[in-house]
């Protein structure tokens, strides 16, 4: 057999094996070395391949997919500094627990450390933020051979998905000639008849260690003051069986945007989604001292949130990790319980009453009631508010969303202003943002890859420093004809810098964080066939953004916002919630 035939013999089983392992979607950047790959997908009758040029913005695309799909996508590049491109998504991916399989091309060992071009070291790339990394034998179309890369594919996928999901890294070297020579291929397959991978591999789910639920149980039900926190996590049947474990205990849930709770049909009376507001008030967060506290998922968005877990940081602080990671940079928890959350919930039910102890309601409705209030205070003030205001942005598009829409949020202000100010409903809104590591590097790119997955409509809130920084990402739109509405918040640079420390040393401020650009992004989005709209009122707003939800195509709807202004209107908004718990505590 010929060296090319040989080389797609043992690709040819490698894909293949990746695809019957559940990866369907692959993320292709253009390159020579990586031809055996890119043509072995394009050629598979089950594979999906999305191309792209820029690997950066290919590999948040697939970040955005394989969030939205909960399953596995590949990303696939040339040899030398384009693997590297991938890094950001990477370390994203690892943080945010997203499967990917990261399959980079590479030359021959011979090749490697002698000189030879677009040639870098790719032996564990990505270090620590890959799960696994193989550094894949060179093809051979033996028997053994062609199970050996069988094995790697399914083991790859296996170990992307499994609890704590991530990316895998394998890095694929292959000798010249790098095309298949004319003729019909060989057989690739050491395989069983029908869909069934090579290694069928099965995970399932933490379940809590029975020695374990019993204490806890009784630990939970003889606290009387108790808090339930949400924070990011991907589990849909979570809301449920966390909602019941509430009641049981008689538990308010603090539940982050990214939680999954605050949407939907399940009961969301102990669910409250104002907390970021009115835990800023001291006097509210000191009446209220809880005993325990029970979280589950990553570390929440709200910074008040932590100031207030710290403030009251001699309670007792359970948090429950589903994987083998450690979700919890305040070194205040005083226990980690490793167990799938939906499991706990539903064991610690089985030991618990049905009915919370009576003594419990003062407590709770204490939350409520503020949650109420916040809430209905902010909602009356955006009422009479008609400038433009990035806050309001959400509470309208709370409005405007219809169900089984998806919301991406990008990081530094949008992600927090979606915490404060889109409150909950039945309506299904999913609501997602790149967690992971926080960055504001590949949000455009994610939220395509979001709408790649079938998720719809899809609406992307972004500031301009993240979508200038993205912008590349736009073609993807343009290439695949996906449909995106973008919400861009453009104050002329770095916003959430004017709520912080570095906002009191005025005289470098502006060269060092405020990053004024100036740019005009009409042009750009004219370049990648979107329609783009300056809103002038939040009437312009709504009508635009019902435009894009509705007509799809690549939407731009843009607010001229003011980063000083932007601080006062904010400020005012927790004026004015501290105003309405403190009249409410005259009554």
């Amino acid at each position: 057999m010929s060296v090319q035939h040989a080389a797609f013999a043992a690709v040819g089983a490698f894909v293949d094996e990746l695809v019957r392992s559940g990866v369907r979607n692959f993320c292709v950047c253009p390159g020579s070395r990586s031809t055996p790959l890119a043509l072995t997908i394009a050629r598979h009758p089950a594979a999906r391949l999305w191309m792209h040029v820029d690997e950066r913005s290919a590999g948040f695309f697939g970040l955005g997919m394989a969030k939205t799909l909960r399953e596995p996508v590949a990303l696939v590049c040339t040899s030398g500094t384009a693997a590297a491109n991938f890094m950001p998504a990477v370390v994203e991916a690892f943080y945010a627990r997203v499967p990917l399989v990261v399959l980079t091309a590479d030359r021959p060992h011979e090749l490697r450390d002698s000189g030879a071009p677009q040639t870098i070291d790719q032996n564990r790339l990505f270090g620590v933020h890959a799960k696994w990394f193989v550094d894949l034998a060179e093809p051979d179309p033996a028997p053994e051979m062609l199970r050996y890369v069988r094995t790697v594919a399914a083991r790859a996928a296996a170990t992307a998905r499994r609890t704590p999901a991530g990316p895998v890294h394998i890095n694929c070297p292959y000798r010249e000639p790098l095309i298949p020579l004319p003729g019909p291929a060989p057989a690739t397959l050491e395989q069983r008849p029908g869909e069934r991978p090579y290694v069928a591999v099965a995970a399932g789910p933490r379940a809590p260690d029975p020695a374990v639920v019993p204490a806890l149980a009784a630990g939970l039900g003889a606290a009387r003051r108790g808090l339930i926190v949400c924070g990011p996590q991907d589990d849909p049947a979570l809301a449920d069986a966390v909602v019941r474990l509430a009641a049981a205990l008689g538990y308010p849930i603090l539940a982050d945007p990214l939680s999954g709770l605050r949407c939907g049909e399940h009961d969301r009376a102990l669910v409250l989604d104002c907390y970021d507001a009115f835990l800023r008030d001291v006097a509210f967060v000191e009446q209220v001292a809880p005993e325990v506290v029970l979280r589950f998922g990553a570390m929440p968005t709200s910074k008040q949130l932590l100031l207030y877990l710290q403030r009251h940081s001699a309670c007792r602080q359970i948090v429950v990790d589903g994987g083998d990671g450690w979700n919890e940079p305040t070194l205040l928890a005083s226990d980690v319980v490793y167990a799938e959350p939906r499991l706990l919930c539903q064991a610690l039910l089985a030991e618990l009453p049905l009915v919370p102890e009576a003594g419990l309601t003062e407590w709770t409705d204490t939350w409520r009631a503020a949650d109420r209030l916040a809430r209905a205070a902010i909602e009356a003030h955006l009422a009479g508010l008609d400038e433009l205001f990035e806050g309001k942005v959400f509470a309208e598009l709370a409005g405007l969303l219809p169900n089984g829409a998806l919301l991406y949020a990008g990081n530094s202000m949008p992600v927090r202003d979606l915490d404060t100010f889109f409150g909950g409903g039945e309506r299904l809104v999913r609501l997602l943002a790149n967690r992971g590591a926080n960055g504001i590097d590949g949000v455009v790119s994610s939220a395509l890859g979001a709408s790649a997955a079938g998720a719809g409509p899809v609406v992307l809130v972004i500031g301009d420093l993240s979508f200038y920084h993205d912008s590349n990402g736009l073609l993807a739109a343009k290439q695949h004809g996906l449909d995106l509405t973008i919400v861009l918040l453009n104050n002329d640079g770095g916003g959430i810098f004017s709520f912080l420390p570095q906002a009191a040393a005025p005289e470098h401020f502006e060269t060092l964080f405020g990053t004024p650009h100036g740019l005009d992004f009409g042009p750009l989005a004219q370049m990648y066939g979107a329609r783009h709209t300056r809103a002038a009122s939040w009437d312009d707003f709504r009508s635009a953004t019902r435009r894009g939800i509705e007509g799809g195509g690549l939407h731009i709807v843009e607010l001229a916002t003011n980063r000083d202004r932007n601080v006062t209107l904010h400020r005012e908004i927790w004026r004015v919630v501290s105003e309405a718990l403190k009249a409410d505590d005259r009554r």
